[in-house]
């Protein structure tokens, strides 16, 4: 790989300035070109296109960082690529032109890689649709009484983690803010971190781009929460979920996006965006956790690319990539409808679970397992995580 590596250093800068077709062409080329007597060396086709695609995404302009992606086994090459370009169809017409001149075995790898990729994904929608009627059965978004239940499972799940002491050494928090209806809800325990702990907090701001499903965390300035010095947190036990209720929190002002959660303006200091090592424990929400620390998300991927780049400094998207214990440690809180012991009525897995390990959520190289998940009723120490 260091001859097709030596290539794409010289080549990269005139790739981004090329349009997509020309430059998918001219990386064939050179592709092709360096390494030609040793076939089994050369990038599969299927994964040129989606590669191309993956470096405008993510702005990979540098060559260090294309170098270091290309060195990674080919299989990796190809769910990355597909990852990256949207988890849709990695085949165009494009490809299909070119795998015509391509080796019959390096054919039926790349069809089978993408097999793969789409039968997980088919069963992470199987299983989403599964679980959203499940809460919206559960928490109907219209009935005040479920309203109110929603909140206390909420505060029960958020009591573990205060009690923990991964939350009670921590220096900084990212929490994210919740949508109205169909999830946990956090406004109790932010209001608590805002009043009374004193902790460094995160808050996700994921508008700026849609179409991209970048994310980050930013810091945030919780003096603007109002109330009596905590005193509201501190008499209604671990939440704060009695007396404060309608203290005004630092983002009840923020603009609201497309899924009524608030966001941080766009204005907000770059200084104030988390880096690597900024945040040491992390809550992340969820569709659905299992046993073994398994996470299904809303389908963007927006967290797994986020905690990517906080544990390995990069974008790269690979959950097996770095040191998994670097910071930050990760918490998933859920509703108890929302924990998988087995596999849901009417999904077939083929088989068992989705896991290579035994967990009941389909995972990929690109989905990070939870250290730890959090419900009303457990606090799940994932083991190896």
């Amino acid at each position: 790989m260091s001859a097709i590596g030596s290539i794409y250093n010289k080549m990269f800068s005139l790739l981004i300035l090329l349009p997509k077709r020309s430059a998918t062409l001219l990386l064939l080329l050179a592709t092709f070109i360096a390494n030609a007597t040793t076939l089994a060396a050369i990038i599969p086709a299927i994964a040129i296109q989606p590669l191309i695609r993956f470096g405008w995404r993510c702005s990979c302009s540098t060559t260090s960082t294309t170098t270091a992606f290309l060195q990674q086994p080919r299989n990796t090459i190809i769910s990355t690529a597909a990852h990256h370009y949207g988890r849709r169809r990695v085949l165009n017409t494009d490809i299909d032109s070119i795998m015509t001149t391509s080796s019959s075995s390096i054919r039926e790898e790349a069809e089978t890689a993408e097999s793969a990729i789409q039968l997980l994904q088919q069963q992470k929608r199987t299983l989403r649709k599964q679980i959203r009627t499940r809460i919206k059965s559960s928490y109907p978004p219209s009935d005040s009484e479920t309203a109110t239940k929603l909140i206390d499972r909420s505060d029960l799940t958020f009591s573990r983690l205060f009690r923990l002491p991964q939350y009670q050494n921590a220096k900084s928090v990212g929490f994210f803010l919740s949508m109205p209806s169909g999830e946990i809800q956090t406004r109790n325990a932010i209001r608590r971190i805002a009043m009374k702990d004193g902790k460094e907090l995160f808050v996700p701001r994921v508008g700026l781009d849609f179409e991209k499903c970048d994310m980050d965390l930013i810091r945030c300035d919780t003096r603007m929460s109002t109330g009596d010095d905590g005193d509201a947190a501190s008499s209604a036990g671990d939440n704060g979920s009695e007396d404060g209720e309608d203290d005004e929190l630092f983002y009840d002002s923020w603009p609201r996006n497309k899924w009524g959660i608030p966001e941080a303006p766009a204005s907000t200091s770059g200084e104030d965006v988390a880096q690597p090592g900024d945040i040491d424990l992390l809550l992340v929400p969820g569709l659905a956790f299992d046993t073994h620390g398994h996470r299904l998300g809303q389908g963007k991927g927006y967290y797994d690319r986020f905690i990517a780049r906080m544990r390995n400094g990069n974008d790269d998207g690979l959950a097996g990539s770095g040191d998994k214990k670097k910071k930050p440690f990760l918490i998933g809180v859920c509703l108890e409808e929302q924990f998988l012991e087995e596999v849901p009525h009417g999904i077939d897995f083929g088989g068992g679970g989705g896991g290579g390990d035994g967990g009941i959520i389909p995972v990929s190289d690109h989905d990070y397992i939870m250290d730890m998940v959090l419900t009303p009723s457990r606090t799940l120490d994932v083991p190896n995580a």
